[in-house]
């Protein structure tokens, strides 16, 4: 589950995440209610199994159409992060909230989903390995291995920009990302192993944090996402 929001006084309107039919609008009329089975099954980043209706007529806050929900069971995995891991899942249910569509399906976006949950706890390199991913998934990242504008071939030893408009180009100055990493990244992307990117991503995450959020700022309208501000302001409470 992705989201949630209020239906009425009994229900709810849920944002599923489907490995079948992507990004799904779900009723769950009467999961308010303090007997309702729902309330313990309907959980945010946790995997469940679902039995849906067919999409009906009804429309969600966005437009869409809602179906149904007629069962959920929880499909077993890890308990719910907490701390900094917990406010990076939502981190990346925002990002799925705000560049997928509706019932546009990604099953190994999915997965790489699934694995980024499973590994939050380990630091930084399963957000980057996500967010790789995503942009893969919605073709808007380019071939890591040659320079987009004359197709050459990436030069391990010299530095390289990945820009929203004209992918992978020469640097302006002295900033950009090594050679040999976007190799190294690209190599891992096609061998299709979460683990495979997350350790290329361990190479040089802050580099690698920098330049993603860039290309996902572009994306994503210049809009700010909502958890990234959050942690900005519990980390600022923290250290004050």
């Amino acid at each position: 589950m992705l989201h949630q929001h209020d239906w009425s006084e009994s229900s709810l309107i849920l944002d599923l995440f489907t490995r079948e039919s992507g990004r799904v609008a779900v009723a769950a009329k009467g999961a308010k209610r303090p007997y309702s089975q729902l309330r313990a099954v309907l959980l945010p980043l946790q995997r469940i199994t679902v039995s849906l209706s067919k999409p009906g007529k009804s429309a969600s806050a966005d437009g869409g159409e809602v179906q149904t929900l007629r069962s959920a069971e929880w499909g077993g995995g890890a308990t719910l992060p907490s701390g900094a891991a917990l406010f990076s899942g939502y981190y990346l249910n925002e990002l799925l909230l705000k560049l997928l569509a509706r019932h546009d399906p990604h099953p190994q976006l999915f997965d790489a989903y699934a694995d980024a949950l499973a590994h939050l706890a380990d630091g930084d390199t399963a957000l980057r390995a996500f967010e790789l991913k995503l942009l893969v998934e919605l073709g808007l990242l380019p071939d890591l291995s040659v320079v987009t504008p004359t197709q050459a071939p990436v030069d391990p030893a010299r530095r390289y920009q990945l820009s929203p408009e004209s992918g992978l180009i020469p640097p302006t100055g002295d900033a950009g990302l090594p050679g040999a990493l976007l190799i190294s990244l690209q190599a891992a992307l096609l061998h299709g192993s979460p683990a495979a990117l997350r350790q290329a991503c361990a190479a040089a995450p802050l580099a690698l944090k920098t330049t993603l959020r860039g290309l996902l700022h572009y994306h994503l309208g210049h809009q700010p996402l909502r958890t990234r501000a959050l942690m900005v302001d519990v980390q600022q409470l923290l250290d004050s």
